[in-house]
């Protein structure tokens, strides 16, 4: 049978959209990531609307494409807001009827025009189909319900309209006109079937009621603007009578079988009147259907054709109900006014969006979120509250299994279970054997040597450390007492800074290092104490260690301590005296080793429970770690704004089977602890239990004892080398501090000492050029003697002589003195015509070789180093005054000065002879001579003599 045609909303079409640029660029400047690397989701984004541009109408393959795109808009608009503010991109798009462009920046509009093609789809996916077959029917009734409740959405959702298809009105028309094909495919479906004539007429009336509606709608839209095909007029008028025929048909047929033949008669009559009106409805449609109409070019011959066979069956049935009420029934056939509304049945309804697809299918279409890898900041604050709320919920419950876990703990601990056990079954044999951790002592121990070599070699670095110190202190006092014995000698003459000014630092430090060594020291007695008090015992367990036989060395101590009392038979054993295990406490009591069982089966209980919920526990933290409602909060982003607790609450759900389990467990575990201290107690209270107790405490008591003993020692000894080792460290660094004392006490004093060479040389040329001067003034004075004698009035000869027996004084630097440098130190005095003398002793150097060239005062091949040019640390420079010298790091390394050693130095207490009486012999002239067998000054005579200076000068 040819089927009847039904009405499609054609789709509206869009122009091409770039969807790339504008989302990477608020990826840059919102999110601040690298926009390339969403590449690919822009690129995907931009093809699917290009898909979508040319989705068939007619497949569901186009409304799943369709859908898609819609699904993705919506997840999109979560992350980008796409308007006029922001994203700005233009969306075209042309009405589906008057085919007008119109074009805005919002997503919402963009929204509204797919999900109006969705709906156009379904729409011409339900006409096509083969209502003849039964899937056909159920595809048809399905797409035109769904398609009206598509077109519901916009109505609900979308209040402005840019267009004229996406009006109220509109739309409105859309959804009855989809109703209404809804009803009457049911209508067919159920006439086929054979269905009551009852339910017939329900159904043919509401679909002629919403046919009525859609007339109204399309009248309406028609009125000022041509909007929908005046076919579509037509059709609706047509299937409006026609629906309302049928259901004044098959109402006149269940009036009859209710014995209601005028009624029935009536209707029939009415019926017949829509007929004709349908009939001549479909007279008026063109032959040629316009192909923008979406309906087949054979309607109007179809629709004739279906009102003929219609109009025969009433007038059949009207001849039929007549011919009997006139010969039978005889009822009176009412007015057509006075004929009741036919009831109405809607079975079409409009299918909600979120019940178009099923969970599985919604998101088998729309598939993975183009941009999950983009999480709003919204979102992202939402999640780290929701993830606080997680972490108070696991700390919550971790809590409470501690605390569980410690009352446990401390119960059995308190009933010293399971340990007690062993006693009352006869294991006291075995608490004889060793003790795992005196073992594990033993082989500690075992391997190592006596601490004799350590304190040997802690006393050789002290005595090294002691030599250093006394070597400093002696160099300190041996250049002090040269130095006032110069000041003595020369008085104001010798400038020299007095050594204690300089040399305080170094002397303090020397102190301080003396008074870490004796602090030291007795740290060290205390360890050899130790060490002596418990040689003999590390020995032994040294020697257990080595030997494996650790056992025999505790049951040894064992001994000792009196534990052989413990050792007996035990009087609950199988063997023991006394056994009386087996026999009741009275009639039906219970044994001894019975109620040992029931402990032990309790205490296993107890275990597998705390194992449970620490199983229960660790599959919630990792529940916990992996929940991610990321996408939820992104879903529910605009619903749940100010309602986050809530969600987090509905969402915490989850968890509640785990939080139920672990309260189970402590509730078990409880009950389980009451019952294993009342059994455990009944147990204590039987006399022979109470005596093998008393016994196992006593032997305890002796273990502990050793094994107290034993670990003192074992303590002793970790701290001994502890202790070894912090004083192996201490001493070596001292002793690194130390020797860069020396270095620094080598160099002052060298230093010293050729800064007093370089004084003694100056008052050594200066006392030359005072004697020179001497002979000068007393020949003068003898040839003033000699003219005195030739004139009247001579000189006084006493004056003379007092002149002339005068030594020569010392002088200090006139103003024609220069300040010279020799090798880099300072000298007063006149300048050097050759090299200076180098004088012997604590402050002189040994003889200076010929200078190189161009290197004047360096000894050849770096023999010597002058301390004047030494790399002092900072804040030492002994030519310099006033000087406060500051000891370096104990790590800096300074060059010794070769040239100026102790090879040549003095002899402790050693006092130079006085000079002899009177001028010195040798003198020519006024001056002084030189005395028998001592050398010039210039042969450098006295080397190995520190005061041949002195000497000469005098």
């Amino acid at each position: 049978m040819v089927q009847t045609p039904m009405i499609s909303c054609p789709l509206k079409q869009t122009s091409e959209v770039d969807w790339i640029q504008p989302l990477k660029g608020h990826i840059r400047s919102v999110y601040g990531e690298d926009p390339e690397r969403y590449n690919e989701e822009c690129a995907t984004l931009n093809r699917l609307r290009q898909d979508m541009r040319g989705a068939g109408k007619d497949s569901t393959a186009g409304r799943d494409l369709l859908y898609r795109y819609y699904g993705q808009l919506e997840l999109l608009d979560l992350r980008f807001p796409v308007d006029e503010n922001h994203i700005k991109i233009s969306f075209t798009w042309f009405d589906a009827f008057t085919h007008k462009s119109t074009s805005q920046y919002s997503l919402a509009y963009e929204k509204a025009s797919i999900i109006f093609n969705i709906s156009a789809v379904l729409a011409c996916h339900g006409a096509v189909q083969n209502r003849a077959d039964v899937k056909g029917v159920k595809i048809a009734y399905h797409s035109f319900q769904a398609s009206a409740g598509m077109f519901s959405y916009i109505n609900e959702n979308f209040l402005h309209a840019p267009s004229i298809d996406l009006s109220r009105e509109t739309v409105k028309t859309l959804i009855s006109i989809m109703l209404a094909q809804g009803q009457e495919v049911l209508v067919e479906k159920h006439i086929a079937e054979g269905k009551p004539t009852a339910m017939l007429a329900k159904l043919a009336s509401q679909a002629a009621f919403l046919y009525a509606q859609a007339v109204e709608g399309i009248t309406a839209s028609n009125v000022s603007e041509v909007v929908f095909e005046r076919v579509w007029m037509s059709v609706t008028q047509y299937k409006s009578s026609h629906m309302a025929s049928l259901s004044q048909y098959y109402q006149a047929i269940t009036d009859a079988e209710a014995n209601s033949h005028g009624s029935a008669i009536a209707r029939l009559i009415k019926a017949e009147t829509l007929a004709r009106d349908t009939s001549r409805v479909a007279s008026s449609l063109p032959s040629s259907i316009p192909p923008t109409s979406n309906l087949p070019s054979d309607t109007a011959s179809i629709l004739t054709e279906q009102v003929k066979r219609h109009i025969s069956s009433v007038q059949e049935k009207l001849a039929s109900f007549i011919k009997d009420n006139d010969f039978i029934y005889h009822q009176s056939i009412p007015n057509e006014a006075a004929l009741s509304v036919v009831p109405k049945f809607a079975a079409a309804k409009a299918i909600p969006v979120t019940e178009l697809y099923g969970n599985q299918d919604i998101h088998r279409v729309i598939g993975q979120d183009i941009f999950h890898r983009i999480v709003p900041i919204a979102v992202t604050e939402s999640a780290s509250l929701y993830d606080e709320e997680k972490a108070k919920l696991t700390r919550a419950e971790a809590e409470k299994v501690e605390t569980a876990n410690d009352e446990m703990a401390a119960s059995l601990d308190y009933l010293k279970l399971p340990g007690s056990l062993n006693v009352l079954k006869g294991g006291l044999d075995q608490e004889i054997t060793v003790d795992e951790s005196f073992r594990g002592w033993c082989e500690e121990l075992a391997g190592h040597e006596s601490f004799g070599r350590a304190f040997e070699h802690l006393q050789s670095d002290k005595n090294a450390i002691s030599a250093m110190l006394d070597s400093c202190s002696r160099h300190l006092d041996t250049e002090e007492t040269s130095c006032e014995k110069m000041r003595v000698n020369y008085g104001s003459n010798w400038t020299q800074q007095p050594s204690s000014r300089l040399n305080s630092t170094l002397r303090s430090d020397i102190r301080s290092y003396r008074g870490a060594m004796e602090e030291a020291n007795s740290s060290d007695i205390q360890l050899a104490t130790t060490s002596r008090q418990y040689e003999s015992d590390f020995d032994e367990m040294r020697s257990a260690g080595e030997t494996d036989e650790a056992d025999v060395l505790y049951q040894r101590a064992m001994l000792k301590a009196g534990g052989s009392r413990g050792k007996g038979k035990s009087a609950m054993s199988p063997g023991g005296e006394g056994n009386l295990l087996d026999e009741d406490y009275g009639e039906g009591g219970t044994s001894v080793m019975d109620q040992i069982a029931r402990i032990e089966d309790l205490l296993k209980k107890l275990n597998l429970i705390k194992r449970d919920r620490m199983e229960v526990l660790k599959d919630l933290k990792e529940k916990v770690h992996n929940d991610d409602i990321s996408n939820v909060l992104i879903l529910n982003k605009k619903s749940i704004a100010n309602h986050e607790s809530k969600l987090f609450e509905a969402e915490l759900e989850k968890f509640r089977s785990h939080q139920n389990r672990l309260l189970q467990t402590i509730h078990k575990q409880h009950a389980l602890l009451k019952e294993l201290t009342k059994a455990y107690g009944d147990l204590l209270q039987d006399k022979r239990v109470r005596s093998e107790q008393a016994k196992y405490e006593s032997f305890t008591r002796q273990r502990n004892s050793v094994l107290s003993r034993y670990k003192k020692v074992y303590q002793s000894f970790n701290d001994l080398i502890a202790g070894l080792q912090r004083a192996q460290s201490f001493y070596t660094e001292l002793k690194d501090t130390v020797e860069s004392l020396k270095k620094n006490v080598e160099a002052f004093v060298n230093n010293r000492k050729d800064e007093g060479s370089q004084l003694l040389d100056t008052l050594t040329e200066r006392a030359k050029s005072g004697n020179a001067d001497g002979q000068a003034d007393r020949e003068r004075e003898r040839l003033q003697q000699v003219m005195d004698r030739m004139t009247i009035n001579p000189t006084p000869p006493n004056r003379s002589k007092s002149s002339a027996s005068r030594p020569p004084a010392l002088s200090h630097p006139s103003q024609n003195t220069t300040l010279y440098s020799l090798n880099g130190s300072m000298y007063v005095g006149p300048p050097p015509n050759s090299p200076p003398y180098i004088i012997a002793g604590p402050y002189s150097s040994q003889p200076a070789p010929p200078s190189t060239p161009g290197f004047p005062g360096y000894p050849p091949n770096g023999a010597h180093q002058n301390p004047a040019r030494m790399a002092y640390p900072a804040g030492y420079e002994p030519m310099q005054y006033p000087y406060q010298p500051r000891s370096p790091p104990a790590n800096q390394i300074y060059a010794p000065n070769t040239g100026y050693g102790y090879a040549q130095q003095l002899p402790p207490g050693f006092v130079p002879p006085p000079p002899p009486p009177g001028p010195p012999p040798g003198s020519q002239g006024y001056g002084h001579a030189q005395p028998p067998g001592r050398p010039s000054a210039g042969s450098h005579p006295g080397q190995g003599d520190p005061w041949a200076g002195l000497s000469a000068w005098r």
